[in-house]
């Protein structure tokens, strides 16, 4: 495992000569083995034996001292061998190569969840097998679907299936035909994508096959048909379209809460890609990554994090203790990021948002709360709404809010929501006769329990449209009867962003925060 030249050796009594080659040659013998008995002693000796007889250079002998630290029985140990191999700036490239090649996938997944951690710890993915004669991605992609079990899964799902499976067959045929034609039921759910063809039939497949990873024993298919490298393969041939990298990354990170997967989704290289990703400007990205990389840390991370549950923060490994939750709760045709963005302005729009997050950000829990409140786990869950979900546009019956509800509640479970104290954030989702009975109920029970409440309200009308402007939430119905009312002059859009982070939306909902959890973040 450590790096050396390969040699090709001579027989001795074939050798015209003994002169000045054949001594520089065997010289080259001896110093070749004598650096890998002496890597060999670094694994296998305890740190306590002496290390000067060792013939090799100081900074290769820190390399592999960390190595064999990083295998330990001890936790704590484990845990400061890769915090130091991740703050390792100065080491020669071959260095951190030789990390990446020795290293377990422990130690792996630890670097990629090391915020600091240089990307030459990471081996590229290995080489992807060729696509079937005559085949294309869309077709594999196709395939992979078609073999997935009709089990387990509800009617919606069995629906789009077919839907899918139809019209991506429909698309193949008329491309290998010569001809573009996409028709039948999906086109309205096609068109919505506005992507080339090819990405379009890839969503519509990406989509079932999201809902499909969802259930573990249908994971076990997806991996077994060869799924994680054609989803690699999809993922490095559309890195321009951020809908089929998304979902793909949903499905990397569904198929990352079976831990008897974890092997193939490391052996694929999935854990180098997930690394970079970490690291994007892009907070959806990252955040995805995040999730996957967490399911994946069995080490330091208890919790599992179902489709549609992000940590925000922190998104990496970490010494700070989590004293508190905040939980994020968009509203309707609302999403897990792009609810909680800065609010938009026309000079924002035309110049580069990824210049100075301070400047503009397209989320600011993660860039301005988690600066603020280190000490908070920030969660932000997205969630199926009638008008956003695809469930919209299937035929059979729609899951009640009830239903839903129960969905949700099992995945803050699971990710460990109610261990701690927790502040919730949401943005309403409008009047409407179940949601005030969901209201009354909330009313009853946070009396009963006094909880702290705060309430903004807009005063400016939302346009629909160019031509429709509604007061969404008047006066009337935010006011819960319980905590402070406080009247903002904004739109109902934008409740939820702040202009600035001086604004005055976002200081009353850090100070909210601060005074609230106030004994939980001091002790």
């Amino acid at each position: 495992m450590k790096s050396y030249i390969y040699v090709h050796t001579v027989p001795a009594d074939k050798l015209e000569t003994h002169g000045l080659v054949w001594q520089a040659r065997k010289e080259l013998h001896k110093a070749v083995r004598k650096v890998l008995a002496a890597s060999a002693r670094v694994l296998r000796n305890p740190f306590s034996d002496s290390f000067s007889t060792v013939d090799i250079e100081d900074h290769d002998c820190a390399v592999w001292l960390l190595l064999r630290k990083s295998r330990e029985d001890d936790r704590a140990a484990r845990l400061e061998a890769v915090q130091e191999m991740s703050q390792a700036h100065h080491w020669h490239d071959y260095q951190y190569r030789v990390i990446a090649q020795a290293c377990d996938p422990r130690t792996l997944i630890g670097l990629a969840r090391s915020k600091e951690s240089d990307l030459r710890f990471f081996l590229p993915p290995p080489p992807l097998p060729s696509l079937k004669e005559d085949s294309s991605t869309e077709e594999e992609l196709r395939h992979l679907l078609a073999s997935l079990p009709q089990t387990e899964i509800d009617e919606c799902l069995q629906y789009f299936t077919s839907l899918a499976l139809s019209e991506s067959s429909q698309s193949l045929a008329a491309q290998k035909g010569g001809l573009w034609c996409f028709g039948g039921n999906g086109l309205p759910y096609a068109e919505s994508f506005g992507e080339v063809p090819s990405a379009t039939v890839e969503m519509f497949c990406l989509e079932a096959i999201v809902k499909h990873s969802e259930i573990p024993s249908h994971c076990d298919h997806i991996e077994a048909g060869g799924g994680l490298q054609l989803l690699q393969r999809l993922y490095q041939l559309h890195k321009d379209c951020p809908k089929v990298q998304r979902n793909i990354m949903r499905i990397i990170g569904n198929m990352a809460l079976n831990e008897h997967l974890h092997p193939a989704i490391i052996r694929s290289g999935w854990v180098s890609l997930m690394a970079e990703a970490l690291k994007s400007f892009h907070i959806m990205e990252a955040s995805h990554a995040a999730r996957t990389l967490a399911n994946l840390d069995r080490e330091t991370v208890h919790e599992k994090y179902q489709d549609g549950v992000y940590v925000l923060h922190p998104q990496c490994r970490t010494s700070q203790p989590i004293k508190a939750d905040v939980l994020f709760i968009h509203g309707l045709m609302g999403a897990a990021f792009k609810t909680w963005r800065q609010q938009d302005s026309e000079r924002v729009l035309l110049e580069n948002s990824l210049v100075d997050e301070d400047r503009y950000t397209t989320c600011w829990p993660k860039t301005w709360l988690a600066k603020d409140c280190p000490a908070l786990r920030i969660i932000s869950v997205e969630y199926d709404t009638s008008l956003s979900d695809w469930r919209a546009r299937c035929p059979m019956e729609r899951k009640s809010i009830a239903f839903r509800s129960n969905e949700l509640l099992s995945k803050l479970r699971a990710a460990g929501v109610g261990d701690r104290p927790m502040i919730w954030i949401s943005h309403s989702m409008g009047d409407s006769p179940a949601l005030q009975t969901l209201q009354d109920d909330f009313m009853e029970f946070a009396k009963d329990k006094n909880f702290q409440v705060l309430s903004f309200v807009e005063t400016q009308p939302t346009f629909i449209g160019s031509m429709i402007k509604l007061h969404i939430v008047p006066v009337e119905s935010a006011d819960l009867g319980i905590g402070d009312l406080i009247p903002v002059d904004v739109n109902h859009l934008n409740i939820c962003k702040p202009k600035t982070k001086d604004a005055f939306l976002y200081q009353r909902t850090l100070q909210f925060i601060r005074e609230t959890l106030a004994r939980d973040l001091e002790k």
